[in-house]
Order: C-alpha cells, then sequence, then structure tokens
C-alpha cells in the first residue's frame, strides 16, 4: 500500500477594518487611506473599507476607527475601537493601529 497524503486547508479570515465618520464620506476616506499606508508599513494584511456612524456595528467590521467626538456615539464594544484624538495625524494612527495589533 503507499502513503496517503492529506492536505489540510485552513480558512483564514482577514481582518476587517472600518474607518468611521459621522457621514461616511470625505474624512472617513481619507482615515481609510492612511489605515492601508499604515498597514503597509507594518506589512499587516486587512480588508479596509469606510463608512458612516449608523454603520458602525459589532459585526461589520473587527475594528472600527473613528474620531474622539464621535467615539461616545458607537454602538461597539470598546476592545473594538481605536479612537484617534487627531484624524490627519498619521503618527498617532500607526500607534494606536501598533497597539491595536500588538495586543491581539
Amino acid at each position: 500500500m503507499g502513503d496517503a497524503v492529506v492536505l489540510y486547508s485552513k480558512k483564514v479570515n482577514t481582518m476587517k477594518i472600518m474607518a468611521i465618520c459621522g457621514s461616511g464620506l470625505g474624512s472617513s476616506f481619507m482615515v481609510e487611506m492612511n489605515i492601508k499606508k499604515v498597514l503597509k508599513k507594518l506589512n499587516i494584511e486587512a480588508e479596509v473599507e469606510h463608512s458612516d456612524l449608523s454603520s458602525a456595528t459589532p459585526g461589520a467590521a473587527d475594528v472600527f476607527v473613528m474620531a474622539k467626538d464621535i467615539a461616545a456615539s458607537a454602538s461597539v464594544p470598546e476592545n473594538q475601537l481605536v479612537v484617534l484624538n487627531n484624524i490627519i495625524d498619521i503618527n498617532e494612527l500607526e500607534a494606536k493601529i501598533s497597539a491595536f495589533f500588538a495586543s491581539r
């Protein structure tokens, strides 16, 4: 009898990150672009998109990135939030994304 080779496939789920702003237009799109830059620099693969605050529901993404002023209105658990004091500060974004992934 010959040896049988069994291959196992493991489904790897890509993490989904959602940039959130009040209307889901300009500022969340800008944060989405910056998240993609940061992830590339950190060599982290994730699906990134942007949306409005009402779309920030626990099952919609694994992590939500939003400004401090709207974070209190978000209906997602704190462990799924990355809260930015300044949405245009890419250094703050990098530090907080790094910390989020380090805590996983």
